[in-house]
């Protein structure tokens, strides 16, 4: 499942996955992504994974990469929260075609994530 996380800055949007992640659970992030790109003219976004990425479905995977297609000249920020060196090493190749600043923040600097996603800070 895919929840939107709450108070987050108004130039972001964010999304915690739990447990199993399905094609149908991803209908609240594209509402949310297009809102936000609408709102902002790009797209600054978090996803928290407390899942392992074997949860994801095949569907799931296939709406999150039409997702990264449909808004490709909107990235701005993305974090990946994970503790997974998987997902670590995935976010790395990935960010190399993708538009856009891409990082992976362990658990424990949630805050910090929030932070430079939403553009408050830079890190190097």
């Amino acid at each position: 499942m895919i929840q939107q996380i709450p108070d987050l800055p108004i130039n972001m949007v964010g999304f915690r996955a739990l447990g199993e992640v399905t094609k149908e659970d991803f209908e609240i992030v594209k509402t949310k992504v297009a809102e936000t790109v609408q709102r902002t003219g790009k797209l600054n976004y978090l996803l928290y994974l407390h899942s392992s990425p074997s949860d994801f479905t095949i569907g799931a995977w296939l709406q999150d990469a039409l997702l990264g297609i449909q808004n490709l000249t909107k990235w701005n920020r993305a974090s990946i929260i994970s503790d997974s060196e998987t997902v670590d090493n995935f976010t790395t190749i990935f960010s190399k075609v993708m538009p856009g600043e891409f990082k992976v923040f362990p658990k424990a600097e949630y805050d910090l994530a929030v932070d430079w996603t939403s553009e408050k800070i830079d890190l190097e």
